[in-house]
């Protein structure tokens, strides 16, 4: 599926839900949110970080041992992160300042959950090492993600749920507010894996700064579609436009999610977390131009 000629005029809409613990059955939560909504030809945008925390695929890192490596790299974020590639990535005066006081002790079990999980290159990154993520999860979970071939599948397999008990076909695409980063039409790199073809994934930190320091176009990724050959530059659209239509939940990260609450990194809990407007799900739909 490739665009030909003008890009595609699209339209998003975002649907609410419950927060998806672990065990929420998401395809029926999915089917329940676009019944009667969904049309042939719609772009169904499933959030990854939702998928893999009703999946269950968390890690408690307060039960996680940091090796040497990992202790390295909790202060390698601390001075690398806050005084050099942080600046050299153009990241906020905010976003330093927290880099820059860096919990040591979180920080080294979070690393070794990425060295253990993602590799080195994606840990060398300050936060969302290899799409781990610890946002909009309580306590010190951390949700791992999908590997690309099991997100292809269960595109796939929701994509057919939804022809066979919802009568239409829709392409169903897995997002990550993780950023891939453009150069022009051609050109796409991601810190992390996908599916799609066309962009070039796992590439952890070289990526990130790469696409920072040029300030090259940085979208949400497009993690793994129902459609095998879904363009790229088309997928990436997408996935922004669901974005901005579908939000963070209670943060974009852990620090804001924390602050949102007014409890230490840490003390996020469910209840907190389900009390806050979940949108885990978006229709796209192409729009005939006038």
């Amino acid at each position: 599926m490739r665009p030909r000629g003008r890009p595609l005029r699209l339209r998003a809409r975002a649907f609410r839900t419950r927060y998806w613990r672990p065990g929420t059955d998401f395809c029926r939560e999915v089917l329940r949110a676009v019944r009667g909504v969904a049309r042939d030809g719609n772009f169904l945008v499933i959030s990854e970080k939702a998928i893999c925390t009703a999946l269950g695929r968390l890690v408690d890192e307060a039960r996680v041992r940091p090796g040497s490596l990992a202790r390295l790299l909790a202060r390698w974020v601390r001075w690398a992160w806050g005084y050099l590639l942080g600046p050299l990535c153009h990241l906020r005066p905010e976003t330093l300042a927290k880099l820059r006081a860096y919990p040591l002790a979180e920080g080294a079990a979070h690393k070794q959950v990425a060295l253990r999980h993602a590799g080195l290159l994606a840990a060398l990154m300050w936060g969302s090492e290899g799409g781990i993520d610890a946002s909009n999860l309580p306590y010190s979970y951390v949700a791992l993600p999908l590997r690309p071939r099991e997100a292809v599948e269960l595109a796939e397999q929701l994509a057919e749920r939804v022809r066979r008990e919802l009568k239409v076909r829709v392409t169903v695409l897995i997002a990550d507010s993780d950023r891939t980063y453009s150069l022009g039409r051609a050109l796409h790199i991601s810190p992390r894996p996908t599916a799609i073809k066309g962009i070039v994934g796992e590439l952890g930190v070289l990526a990130y700064v790469l696409g920072n320091a040029l300030r090259l176009r940085g979208r949400p990724t497009p993690v793994a579609a129902s459609e095998p050959d879904l363009d790229a530059e088309l997928a990436l659209r997408v996935a922004r436009l669901a974005e901005r239509v579908m939000g963070h939940g209670a943060g974009r990260d852990v620090w804001e999610m924390a602050a949102r609450f007014g409890v230490e990194l840490t003390g996020v809990t469910w209840e907190m977390l389900a009390s806050v407007e979940h949108r885990p799900v978006a229709l796209v739909r192409p729009c005939p131009r006038r």
